[in-house]
């Protein structure tokens, strides 16, 4: 595929030199010129650079890429050495045995620590993000500048600022990007939006919506030596420096749940989180997935003291343009859509979905039904739009969108509850100067600063 591309800028053979000479990581610039993106030739497979094997990189992102005929895994990165190795093993292995060797193994993969690195090269077309939430916009935009599309883990944000650059500098280069929530291909999401937007239930008024309780407090911890395998500095990256503790990162030589998702400099916990999933139904079923809600007020709880300071609950209230009601609460993952004419209620895990009057939970759409959606997974939307050039169910402006309306909720909360005036057109609060310096992420790390 990348005979198709033409590579301007750094070349790789000067970036991997000077990233090898001694201290050079640190002074290498994050944002790399890169190549002009074309038509895909159907003959070749899509190369791919891995960013990060943890827990969600090698158990749910790495298989699809894997196992796709339009696929070819050439690249894997990550801070930590065990992780890659793990990751590294089971490419080799699987490509290997797809290939007829006895051995079951697969050599001439890349490897590397650093994630500039991957984007040098000119042999990668696409890069799959699976990195702590600070990681996302940084690298994503590096990623576009150097001429690779993108399939970038969500949510995309910690601010909302940094996703209008991001979608911006998606759109300025050209790339292909894919926010990687799967939501949207899961049938019963699917069909449950597709009921609603051709007026199944009527006009819609109310949404509803939730995601589970997972967020704990954890108490203050003590510095602890930072494992062989880890390289805690690049693992920080824009974020402030910060002691190393187990609980501020992951369990070495494990794939559990890591303990960053429940620290704010690198992540905003379920509000965000298993936000990024449930809202971004609400957004598509409600029309008004690349603009947002009107109004805002929301109330939470945070832990007291401690390492873990996501929050504990919340609960939170919003208004659209278009009249519409949104309840957003902590409790279980659930959407439901309340009209004039009915109810239809989808939640995740349980493979089916509720509705008043029940026969519309039955009901297949027909040709008088404008608004239809492919229903495909997420990975293959991706691999899909980038052969054609066309846009993802879920690019970056979508994205960005669903974690903003998690971030105005965030906001709210911060600051004690006020109800609080949105324009999603110019992406202000209005006349509210406090708020609007809360959607800007702060104090980033040079040379990671957008």
């Amino acid at each position: 595929m990348n005979k198709t591309r033409l590579q301007t800028g750094i070349s790789r053979r000067s970036f991997v030199k000077g990233v090898l000479s001694a201290g050079a990581v640190a002074g290498v610039p994050w944002i790399l010129p890169g190549r002009v993106g074309g038509a895909v030739a159907p003959s070749e497979r899509i190369t791919v650079g891995m960013i990060g094997v943890g827990r969600q990189g090698i158990n749910a992102n790495l298989p699809p890429f894997l196992q796709s005929k339009d696929t070819q895994i050439v690249a894997i990165c990550d801070v930590d050495s065990w992780r890659l190795k793990q990751a590294v093993g089971r490419v080799e292995k699987y490509y290997g045995k797809r290939n007829g060797k006895s051995s079951g193994t697969h050599k001439g993969l890349r490897t590397c620590g650093d994630f500039r690195e991957v984007l040098a090269r000119d042999d990668i077309d696409a890069v799959m993000i699976s990195t702590p939430d600070h990681w996302h916009v940084p690298m994503s935009i590096a990623a576009a500048k150097a001429g690779k599309d993108v399939c970038c883990e969500k949510p995309l944000t910690l601010s909302i600022h940094e996703g209008r650059i991001l979608s911006d500098t998606v759109k300025r280069y050209g790339r292909v990007f894919r926010t990687d929530s799967e939501f949207r291909s899961h049938w019963y999401f699917h069909r449950a939006v597709e009921l609603v937007r051709n007026g199944r239930i009527g006009k819609l008024h109310t949404i509803r919506t939730g995601v589970p309780r997972g967020d704990i407090a954890c108490g203050p911890q003590p510095e602890m030596p930072v494992p062989e395998e880890l390289d805690y500095d690049m693992w920080l990256g824009p974020a402030q420096k910060a002691p190393y503790t187990l609980n501020r990162v992951h369990t070495p030589s494990s794939f559990r749940r890591p303990g960053w998702m429940r620290v704010r400099d690198y992540c905003d916990g379920m509000i965000t989180n298993w936000g990024a999933h449930l809202v971004d139904i609400v957004q598509w079923g409600n029309g008004t997935d690349r603009s947002g809600p009107v109004e805002v007020q929301a109330t939470g709880t945070y832990p007291t003291d401690g390492l873990w300071n996501v929050l504990l609950n919340f609960e939170a209230k919003y208004k659209y343009a278009n009249g519409v009601t949104l309840h957003y609460t902590m409790g279980k993952p659930f959407v439901r859509f309340e009209g004039e004419g009915g109810w239809i209620h989808a939640e995740w895990g349980r493979g089916k979905i509720q509705s008043s009057p029940e026969s519309l939970a039955k009901e297949t759409l027909g040709p008088g039904d404008e608004i239809r959606f492919p229903l495909k997974s997420e990975k293959t939307d991706f691999i899909d739009c980038v052969k054609t050039r066309g846009r993802t169910l879920a690019d970056a402006e979508v994205g960005h969108r669903t974690t903003s309306v998690c971030h105005l909720a965030h906001i709210s909360i911060q600051l004690g509850g006020q109800k609080l005036r949105w324009d999603p057109d110019a992406e202000q609060f209005i006349n509210n100067e406090a708020a609007n310096r809360l959607t800007r992420r702060t104090a980033l790390r040079p040379p990671w600063t957008l």
